[in-house]
């Protein structure tokens, strides 16, 4: 399912949640690509305004396009018409607590969810455990000299 997500209504959300304002942007977009790799999943991120002069640091995210909407607009209204011109809504997930959003996603049949319960999941999913990954060497294959060496240890 793709998920549009309102980038700085998820951060104000995040900050508040952990009463700390030291996450920033970039944080949260690097904690974001890391959760949309491990789902597997899509990700559109919508801030408002212009962001800063230099985005490099917003670049390398998986799985998740990052967008600073200008100053001729705002992120709801840019959300707002992708909701609208989506071709499968129901398919669509639109992380914002904002009440507008939440209409919009409603009157088109998408999945919206607050930002809280969000950030929720992102930091379920990030804190799995996950399985210890075997050394890629394990998987390889001897070299000649290793194998005579075997062949000679048991005989052959």
């Amino acid at each position: 399912m793709p998920i549009i997500i309102d980038g700085y209504n998820l951060l104000w959300a995040v900050q508040k949640l952990q009463g700390d304002s030291s996450i920033s942007d970039v944080g949260l977009c690097k904690i974001l690509g890391e959760y949309f790799r491990l789902i597997g999943d899509k990700g559109e991120l919508i801030f408002d305004g212009t962001g800063p002069p230099d985005k490099s640091c917003f670049q390398n995210t998986s799985n998740m396009e990052i967008f600073f909407v200008g100053v001729r607009t705002d992120a709801d209204t840019v959300i707002e018409d992708k909701i609208s011109v989506n071709s499968a809504p129901k398919r669509l997930v639109v992380v914002s607590s904002d009440n507008r959003l939440i209409m919009a996603a409603r009157k088109r049949k998408a999945v919206s969810v607050k930002s809280e319960l969000f950030w929720g999941r992102v930091i379920k999913q990030l804190s799995r455990k996950r399985g210890i990954q075997e050394p890629s060497a394990k998987r390889g294959s001897l070299s000649e000299t290793e194998t005579d060496i075997w062949l000679n240890e048991f005989g052959f």
